[in-house]
This record gives structure tokens, C-alpha cells and sequence, in this order.
């Protein structure tokens, strides 16, 4: 069929117009612009950081006499002075989370090690005695001591002696017997040959029962007084969780933690004077 010029030109133009409408059904519509409503509500406060209480640096001397006497279970109790103690260790995770408890509040403790685990962990042994704390002797195997002979108690602590030198290049001062365990006769012998004063404690929250850390919180804050020695052990993993609430609770109280031997210089200080005065 034949198209006249005329109809040609008006499907032409019609064309052109549609093309350049901009409707193109395929062509990506633009996003939503619309603005959405919030909510209004207080401004962001961020939450309080209690601050860590810190243990003043207490200038007291570590070496005490030899007339300080063969055995203790605490200090002087006429100044408000403390030593944590921490038995069994090293160990190879309780014992680096508690170092950094007590470095973060200026706690200078004393650990009574077994000479297996320092040579199992010689630079955690090191790390314990680089940040300032005591090591004590607690024997090579934790044995029963009142079940030994004389020669064997000279091995678990000869053997515990020499690793503890060895890897960390100081003497320990004090020894503390496994389970308390000791005869009379065997802390004087102790004391005569090694120097060793016997070390036992005036606070004991049983924290190897696992009574949960709470507990053991609430046992140490509880019984602590002037003076107190405090047995506790980083070979248990709920002691050490017990151990930041401990510690700022017995600050707070005013106590103020050394470690064995000042505790043991401190007293024997004490004594001196007190004997100076009558």
C-alpha cells in the first residue's frame, strides 16, 4: 500500500517524540530519596571505667634476721601490713593472668613454686621474679614431708633450690611445707641448714575445694587482719577469677600487700622496738 507524504511525516514525528520521551521500560528507576524518620532518644553516655585501686610502693627492707624465729604464720600486727601467697605454680595460664592482676594495682606477692613446674616453665619462673615478686621454696615434688627422712626432705628442697637459681639467678628466702605438713623438729633443721624460716598462713579460704570465687572473696576479705599471711593457689583457675575483687576489697580496707620477707623484716623491726621501749 502506498503511504501519501503527508501520513508518512506525521508517523515520523510521532516516533521521534516517543524515543525521546525518556520512557524506557528497561532503563534502572533511580533510588528512593525520601528521607526516613528516627526515633529521637537521649544522647549516647558511654559506660563508667571503675578505675583500678593501686597498692602504694611500700619501701620496707626484704632481709630479716635470723632471730626472727623458725616458723610464722603472720607478720606484725600493729601496721596494717599483708602477704599474698600463692602455692604450686607455675602455671602455664593461671599464672600469667594473675601477674598481670597484680601488676595493674602495684601488688608485689609471693610465690612458693615446685621445682617440677619451674623447670616445665623457666620464663614464666623469670617473668614472676622480673616484675618484682618472692619465690619461695615449696619443694621439688610437693610431698608429704612428715613422711620423708631427713636426706629426703634435703632432696626435694636441694633439687627446688638449685632450679630456682639456676633459671632465675636469686636464693629463696623462706620455705613453705606441702599441706603444712612439718614437725617441729624438722623446721628447726630446716631452719638451721638452709636458713629457711617455715612459712604457713593465717588466712586459708580453701580455694583448692573450688568452693567458687565469690567465696573465696568473701573468705579472704573476711578473715584477713594486720598482719595476715594469705595462702592461696594459681594452679586453680577460679582462685585467680577471685583474685581483682580480692585484691580491691583489701585495698580498700586499707591493707597494704608485701611480700614474706618484708612482712618477716617488718616484724622483726617491730619486736626490736617494742624491746627498745620496755
Amino acid at each position: 500500500m502506498k503511504i501519501s507524504p503527508l501520513l508518512y511525516s506525521l508517523l515520523a514525528a510521532s516516533l521521534f517524540i516517543s524515543g525521546c520521551s525518556g520512557k524506557d521500560e528497561n532503563k534502572p528507576k533511580p533510588p528512593q530519596t525520601k528521607a526516613i524518620k528516627t526515633q529521637s532518644g537521649p544522647a549516647y553516655i558511654p559506660p563508667r571505667v571503675r578505675p583500678t585501686p593501686s597498692n602504694p610502693t611500700v619501701n620496707l627492707p626484704f632481709n630479716f634476721p635470723r632471730s626472727i624465729g623458725v616458723s610464722h604464720s603472720r607478720g606484725d600486727t600493729s601496721q596494717p601490713y599483708i602477704a599474698m601467697t600463692f602455692d604450686d605454680g607455675p602455671h602455664p595460664t593461671n599464672t600469667p593472668r594473675l601477674l598481670d592482676m597484680l601488676r595493674a594495682r602495684n601488688i608485689k606477692a609471693t610465690f612458693y613454686v615446685i621445682g617440677e613446674n619451674v623447670k616445665r616453665y623457666p620464663a614464666l619462673t623469670r617473668r614472676i621474679v622480673a616484675e618484682g615478686h618472692e619465690i619461695g621454696n615449696h619443694t621439688w615434688t610437693h610431698a608429704n614431708l612428715k613422711k620423708l627422712s631427713d636426706q629426703g626432705i634435703r632432696r626435694e628442697l636441694d633439687r627446688t633450690k638449685a632450679i630456682i637459681i639456676s633459671t632465675t639467678g636469686v636464693q629463696p628466702r623462706t620455705m613453705r611445707p606441702p599441706y603444712g605438713a612439718l614437725f617441729q623438729r624438722q623446721r628447726e633443721m630446716i631452719f638451721r641448714e638452709y636458713g629457711y624460716p617455715t612459712i604457713l598462713w593465717a588466712v586459708d579460704p580453701q580455694d583448692w575445694k573450688r568452693p567458687g570465687p565469690s567465696v573465696v572473696t568473701s573468705r579472704i576479705l573476711n578473715s584477713t587482719r594486720n598482719g595476715s599471711i594469705v595462702l592461696a593457689h594459681d594452679l586453680h583457675a577460679p582462685t585467680i577469677t577471685a583474685m581483682p575483687a580480692t585484691f580491691d576489697g583489701l585495698l580498700k580496707k586499707g591493707y597494704r600487700f608485701v611480700t614474706v620477707s618484708q612482712l618477716l623484716a617488718q616484724k622483726a623491726a617491730a619486736q626490736r622496738s617494742r624491746s627498745t621501749v620496755q
